[in-house]
Formats: C-alpha cells, structure tokens, sequence
C-alpha cells in the first residue's frame, strides 16, 4: 500500500515501510516535485502555507499512512518551534522511535503512561536483547525531548497527564528544581575539552594535512581535501564559532584582510544556537581560508562550472544584492525575485545561495565538496573522526571534535584578555584577584547600579556595544599575544587539556 508523505517539501510515495513503524519527515527544505509525484498534490507548497507549517517542520506519519493534526499543531507553534535548528533535529527522531515501540504495544503516542516509558529506559539501557544501548548522556537528551513533548501535549489537553513523572530536589543554592525521575546518574563527559595550540597543531597537521608525526610529507597520503580541512579547522579554532556557524557561512560573510590581528564578523541568527553574534577570526586562519579560496575551492568550482554541475538546480536562487544592511536580494530559477536577511536564513536556505560571477555560476557558500558542490555542516563531525583515527593509527594520543575546538578558543582568548588586562592596569595577577575579591566583577557592580535582575540583561541590553569595542581594543594589542606556554602550564597542572610534547 502507498503511503503519502511530505518529503522535502513534496509528496513521494513510500513502497518499502515497515509494518508498526512511524515514519519522519521535513517540510519546505527547497525539493521540487520528482517523479514519484502523486497526481493531484503539484501545489503542495501552497497548501503547506495555507496551513501555515514553517520550513523544516517534522511531519511524523503513523504506521497506518495518516498524519495527526495535533501533532502538527505541537511541532509548528510550541516551546518545540523556538528550539535551534539542530535542537529540533536531535528531538524529532527521539520521539519517531519511541512512538513506533508505543506503536507495536498496541498504544497511539497519546496513551503512553509512566510504566511504559519505564520499560522503554530498560530495553534502551540495559536489556540484553538490545545490541545498540545507549549510556546516561544519550537517555538524557531522549528523556529531556520526551519530557519537552509530553508537556507540550498536557498544555495543549491532547492527554491527560505526561508519562515522564518528575520529581522536586534541593539545589546548592537553597532552591528547588523538578527534574526527571528516569533522570540518570551516570552521565560521564570527558574529561578533556580542550586542546593546547601545539596539540592543535599537530592534530590538524597529521590528521588533516596529511602529514607524519615527524614533520615529514607522507608519501602515501591521498587526501585532495587538506586545504579545505586544515582552513576549517584553523578558522574554528581561531573563531570559537559552532559547527553550524562556521559550517554554514557564506563567503560574503568572511572579513575582508586587512593589518589587524583579529577580525570580526557576524553570525546569523538562524543558524546561532539562540542568538545571531558577533564573532572574531585571526589575521593567520583567515590567510589560510583565503588560501583555500584561492586553490581548492576555486578548481573545484572551474570543474563544477565546465561539467554545467550549477545549471538548473531545483531550489536554486541567485543572488543578484546584498546590501550594507545585511539584506539578500535574489532570483529564482522560474524568473521570480525574493528577498531575506543574513540573520534569517536558515542552514537550508543557503544551500541554495548562488551568486554569478565572470566565469558563471558559483555556490554562495564558503565550504564545498570535492565537486564544487556545498558542503553540509553535519558532515565536519565525520571529517573531524576521520583526521582523530588517523592521529590514532600513527600512535599520536591526540584527537578533536568541532566543539573542542570552541572550548579551546575560549580558554586562550580568556588567557590572553586576563594577560592583557594585567598590562593595561599595571596589576599583577594576585592584584587582580585581590580587587575583583574586594570590590567584585564590573559586570556584577554594573547590574546593580542599574537593578537589572540578572547580569546577562545588562550585557545582553546596554553593554554589548562596550563590550564589542572592548575586545577589539584587547585582541589587536600588538604588545598582547596568546601566552601559548601558560595554556601549557595549566595542561600539566590540571591535566583538562589535551597537549602534545
């Protein structure tokens, strides 16, 4: 039996599902009818605005081929809509599976109760019939979705009562808080989270470029993308941007060279965790991302361009502006002129960013496949295990992953602002800590001169500009560079940060 479902914002019809298994899919991310288009649902898109669904929304589709209206309403206007992007995406397939075992229970989602949710942690945890179980961090993000879910559908009255029963505990500060009584106690996080500059650089050196413990060229290396990896992982490290950020920017978004030794830019706010941001890149990464630029990116868009790869792709548009007020003026393939903001656009959108240039079309976005096509973000994570195996094979104790490489970032600027500061104020570090005791941090005595509630609106509100001139002032200190030796001396002391000898 056919079962319709929205794909990629068209119908296709589903030959091959399994019997009790609910099905997950998006809407609106750009597709265009293929040929499995069922007769009669051409405007599909029209239909999904007069419902006012938003782009990528999840549809989830029952075993039986329906899809229930009150989920949708859960999905396309709750505290599940104003989560990130990428918080969506985690949670979305979460309550897929834990819906198809209510499914083959005999139960609808709306009927699960706490025993059921209780025997689902002991097949996911322990159950030696599993042999895919997970540990306390995955059961956590699971039951902070479900959790989420289920409180959205008891203030929306599609049930009656949530099956993850809560509980009261006693915080350090003398408060309470409800947490989760499936919550997990064991929940380990790595010890290590950040990486010295010369473990950095041997990382990236052998497991990106391709290079031997020894310094050496490896003769047998074959990697075609170390340009590309390498400027990636120089400009996360520099930046401290997400995977999503860096991974997402579009080459009009990269500050232009100058003399400085960091620059800024902005960070949509689409593709930012909560909020768009300003962020700042050094003078060397950004060489290395113009040098990528101008070698590996450029012959993988000559190749794309000769082969016509950019000619009539569905969903493309063509960026005719972008103004100094950060709008993007565009054109679509049928002819038809739209409009955007940089902070509006989602990962999605600039997929399908293209801008002309003398020698034809190229993509919009910084970071492309070996075919000169855009990179997706998510797929860092699998260049980045690849270069930590490689590290591995070779007998180096070193690895990263992209968010590594953001604590790192914000552990050498932290030092190298403190440094800096001590120099401006002629304090020595023990003077430093003996006033911030006395007198308390500028922020704190700031908040309540101007009896904010908490200090995160006084920052967020009235100093951001300060604060912005502050750290530009900081960071191009010709007299402040990054004290690589004392990130160092806090690696041998603490033993929290990844080094190398």
């Amino acid at each position: 039996m056919d079962i319709l479902c929205v794909a990629s914002g068209r119908v296709a019809a589903e030959r091959s599902c399994v019997v009790g298994e609910w099905w997950l899919f998006w809407t609106g991310d750009g597709g265009t009818p293929g040929e499995g288009e069922v007769a009669g649902w051409g405007d599909l898109p029209e239909r999904e605005n007069a419902l006012k669904f938003r782009d990528r929304q999840p549809i989830l589709v029952s075993p039986e081929g329906r899809v229930d209206p009150r989920l949708s309403k859960i999905f396309r206007r709750s505290a599940f809509s104003v989560k990130a992007e990428g918080t969506q995406e985690t949670y979305a397939p979460i309550y897929r599976v834990f819906f198809t075992f209510l499914w083959q229970r005999g139960l609808n989602w709306d009927e699960a109760t706490p025993e059921d949710l209780e025997d689902w942690e002991e097949w996911r945890r322990r159950a030696a019939a599993n042999p895919e179980k997970v540990g306390g961090a995955t059961w956590a993000k699971e039951l902070a979705a479900l959790t989420l879910f289920y409180k959205v559908a008891c203030g929306h009255k599609f049930v009656e009562f949530s099956p993850v029963l809560m509980r009261s505990i006693r915080t350090p500060d003398g408060g309470t808080a409800e947490i989760a009584e499936l919550s997990p106690n064991d929940v380990v996080h790595s010890d290590v989270k950040w990486l010295t500059p010369r473990a950095f650089r041997l990382w990236r050196n052998v497991g990106l470029g391709g290079m031997l413990p020894s310094g050496l060229e490896d003769e047998t290396w074959r990697g075609r993308l170390g340009g590309r990896d390498c400027a990636f992982a120089d400009f996360t490290y520099s930046s401290g941007m997400r995977r999503r950020e860096a991974g997402t920017i579009l080459t009009c978004e990269i500050p232009a060279l100058g003399r400085q030794n960091y620059y800024s830019g902005k960070v949509g706010h689409q593709v930012a965790k909560r909020a768009g941001h300003t962020f700042y890149a050094g003078h060397a990464a950004l060489q290395r991302v113009a040098g990528y630029r101008l070698s590996t990116r450029a012959e993988a868009v000559r190749v794309a361009q000769a082969r016509g790869a950019y000619d009539d792709l569905p969903g493309q548009r063509i960026v005719r502006m972008i103004t100094r007020q950060r709008k993007v003026l565009w054109t679509e393939r049928d002819g038809r002129r739209g409009e955007g903001s940089l902070d509006t656009l989602t990962a999605a959108d600039r997929l399908r960013l293209y801008i002309r240039t003398e020698d034809g079309l190229e993509p919009a976005m910084l970071w492309l496949t070996e075919n000169g096509m855009p990179f997706s973000y998510k797929n860092w994570t699998k260049v980045f295990e690849r270069a930590s195996d490689r590290c591995e094979a070779l007998g180096l104790d070193v690895f990263a992953t992209p968010h590594m490489l953001r604590h790192s970032m914000a552990l050498r600027v932290l030092v190298s602002l403190h440094n800096a500061l001590d120099r401006r104020l002629g304090l020595t570090p023990a003077e430093r800590r003996h006033y911030e005791d006395v007198y308390g941090q500028v922020w704190s005595m700031v908040k309540d001169m101007l009896g904010h509630k908490n200090e995160q609106v006084t920052r967020d509100i009235y100093l951001e500009p300060v604060r912005g001139l502050q750290l530009d002032s900081l960071l191009n200190d010709e007299d402040n560079p990054v004290n690589a030796e004392k990130i160092a001396e806090l690696s041998a002391r603490t033993g929290l940060i990844l080094d190398a000898a």
